[in-house]
């Protein structure tokens, strides 16, 4: 028996090694207690400061979404106690269903516990045998798994290589019975985004289906905050299936899928994820729900948002820092030559009050280390200059450390 536990622990720890985890044996930036850390507020000059949450229209602490879960669960309890099929449902499921589909201008609206199990559980039902699946190789890692889970084939493109995307269709369409186009629609790890035009027209011209990821999109892209769609001025409907979440502009938790209202309805009696999980709780739906309602009558909160983010790229840029590929659209990351410089700024950082993790080895290719950047509509310019400044001197004692490194 203690072989055999040894055995096993042997295990995890090689594949944690591998994994990077010698680089967090000390000052382990991960798992950290925000809410600890803004009672420490006090200890940086200018207090304490997260770039590190998705909270992009700043709704996670509005005064209306706090009190309307607080309200459903007060009516409701703190959860359905059921999938919605088997259990039933509450009013408030399919009313803020409705509302969001008729947000994004499409027939139907499904909502999920989980955007991961989203994505996952739709791509099962979609393909099957006989079919193939095209991912962008920087897709969301709940699109491969889903993808991977499933008994159609796999293939991947450069990411945005629509030429090359092209070129693949052409070479393997008529081997298959469907195809399956998965894309995102604001890319999360690198703040761009997708050709949608040129893409629908390569999607409709050899015959394949669209799914698209808008988990960080919606409430962020477009003048009002519908998406890819708004951003390029096209019908939503000639997009097979959108994915979004509720966690990133809607400032709660848990998945939902948009399409064609006929699709959707099949999809209440055929996604293994929504019939065998239970549904939103009372609180996730109510304060989702106000969140789109204050989207709506708030449509500023995307613009102040928007020139929150270019303001950050244009300043980063400005200041030498490396920020790939980003467009400024709430997501800017900030790219570094090694892991251990990667987190050695994120430590600076951390010192001066300002949290914002690396990423060093999972979602993103080996050779490219980023510290992410969420921006918000409260974030102010102050923010974003504390932030700046704080990156540039962090880059200058990484360059020392890396000198005297060489030097030795």
């Amino acid at each position: 028996m203690e072989e055999n536990k040894s055995s096993f622990l042997t295990f995890a720890e090689r594949f944690f090694r591998l994994g990077g985890g010698f680089l967090v044996a000390e000052d382990n930036p991960y798992f950290v207690p925000t809410d600890a850390l803004e009672d420490r507020s006090g200890e940086w000059p200018d207090g304490y400061l997260s770039m590190a949450h998705y909270d992009y229209l700043g709704l996670l602490h509005h005064p209306e979404t706090t009190a309307a879960a607080k309200a459903a669960i007060d009516r409701h309890g703190t959860g359905v106690g059921a999938s919605r099929l088997v259990g039933g449902e509450r009013l408030a499921h399919r009313a803020f269903e409705e509302d969001m589909a008729d947000f994004l201008g499409v027939g139907g609206v499904l909502t999920m516990i989980s955007g991961y199990l989203t994505n996952v559980s739709v791509i099962g039902l979609l393909a099957h045998h006989k079919d193939l699946i095209i991912v962008d190789e920087l897709a969301h890692n709940s699109i491969m798994v889903g993808a991977q889970g499933v008994k159609a084939d796999l293939l991947s493109y450069p990411h945005n290589d629509l030429d090359a995307l092209d070129k693949l269709l052409g070479e393997k369409r008529g081997s298959y019975n469907r195809v399956l186009i998965c894309t995102e629609g604001l890319f999360s790890m690198d703040g761009d985004i997708t050709d949608l035009p040129r893409l629908l027209e390569i999607k409709d011209r050899h015959d394949a289906w669209l799914l698209l990821d808008e988990a960080h999109s919606y409430g962020v892209l477009g003048p009002t905050g519908r998406g890819l769609c708004e951003h390029f001025g096209i019908d939503p409907e000639r997009v097979e299936l959108s994915i979004g979440t509720l966690s990133k502009s809607f400032a709660s938790a848990g998945g939902f899928v948009a399409g064609n209202k006929k699709v959707i309805e099949w999809m209440r009696f055929g996604i293994a994820g929504f019939i065998y999980s239970v549904g939103l709780q009372p609180a996730t739906v109510a304060s989702s729900h106000q969140a789109l309602k204050i989207l709506r009558d708030e449509p500023d909160r995307v613009t102040r948002l928007r020139r929150n983010s270019k303001l950050f790229l244009r300043k980063a840029r400005e200041a030498g820092l490396n920020t790939g590929t980003a467009i400024g659209e709430a997501v800017v990351p900030v790219l570094f030559e090694s892991p251990m410089e990667c987190m050695l700024a994120a430590k600076a950082l951390m010192d001066q009050g300002i949290y914002a993790p690396p990423v060093i080895q999972i979602g993103i290719p080996k050779d490219l280390p980023r510290i992410r950047f969420f921006l918000s509509a409260t974030h102010t310019e102050t923010d974003i200059d504390r932030v700046i400044n704080a990156l540039v001197a962090a880059s200058g004692g990484v360059h020392s450390v890396r000198n005297r490194l060489s030097a030795e």
